[in-house]
């Protein structure tokens, strides 16, 4: 779990580093449990971009994840793999059945390792348990925000929550962003942090390798004419002449909250992440 950085051969060279995938056993993924991806860069169903600076790319197969993780028959871990789609790295398993299924692999999972799910397993990394059946204080990932849809919560490379408390059937969870929610008690969790911690030392070095990974490239709003942008127009470098920058829409980008005041959800949120 290292990075690995080049001689300066040329300039892009100098500062890039990338992972050393000193963990992944596997290569070829699991050819029942991949589906071709369908690239749209960006485009809806009548073709307009919906989402700016996406395309091209390489071309990228699927893997399918157990994020549920609702069997209770012991799961050995086969393979620890890449996964193109997602920053962690994740874990072929296989049951007694000879059945397969892939899981987000959390720091310190092994080959040959044997995980279980559910409420009487071990507190042991990669272990899935309801929030209820978990100590308060322990480290989790993969969180379910609604009994049986699967984990939603904390998913990235090197991301964990922790459980704070539980009282009235809610759990109260820390996220990595500092926020404290209410969680349902029937959710399930597993135990660890996500694996792959390097994943935020990693530089790209140069502008290809974001085209690789289908970023096109984004031009700066005062670049641009005023027809184009907010921030466009004028004799030559000029400054915003808005209070705050905005985006192309109009909205401001700068300490604006855009979530909904009236949100559902809001009454679960115990302390927002900027809170004192």
């Amino acid at each position: 779990m290292a990075t690995k950085s080049f001689r300066p051969t040329t300039p892009s060279r100098r500062h890039m580093t990338v992972a050393s995938f000193e963990e992944i056993t596997k290569k070829i993924p699991e050819k029942s449990l991949v589906h071709i991806l369908k690239k749209n860069a960006g485009r809806n169903n009548t073709g307009k971009i919906t989402v700016r600076h996406q395309g091209g790319g390489n071309k990228q197969k699927y893997r399918i994840i157990d994020f549920r993780r609702n069997s209770d028959i012991p799961n050995t871990v086969i393979a620890i793999e890449y996964d193109p789609n997602r920053t962690a790295y994740i874990a072929l398993l296989q049951n007694e059945a000879g059945v397969k299924n892939y899981i987000i692999a959390p720091v310190g999972l092994k080959v040959g390792d044997v995980i279980y799910s559910g409420a009487s397993a071990d507190i042991k990394p990669g272990n899935t348990l309801p929030i209820s059946a978990i100590p308060v204080g322990t480290i989790i990932n993969n969180i379910e925000l609604y009994p049986g849809r699967g984990s939603q919560l904390v998913r990235s490379a090197g991301a964990a929550a922790q459980l704070m408390a539980k009282e009235n059937g809610m759990a109260q969870v820390r996220l990595p962003s500092g926020e404290v929610r209410f969680i349902r008690l029937d959710c399930v969790a597993t135990i660890g942090q996500v694996g792959n911690l390097e994943h935020e030392n990693i530089k790209l070095g140069k502008a290809g390798k974001s085209r690789h990974l289908g970023i096109r490239p984004s031009v700066r709003g005062s670049a641009m004419n005023p027809v184009d942008h907010p921030h466009g127009g004028g004799e030559g470098k000029s400054p915003i002449g808005r209070p705050t920058p905005v985006t192309p829409w109009g909205k401001p980008t700068m300490g604006y909250k855009t979530r909904n005041k009236k949100a559902r959800t809001n009454k679960f949120i115990v302390k927002r992440k900027n809170d004192k």
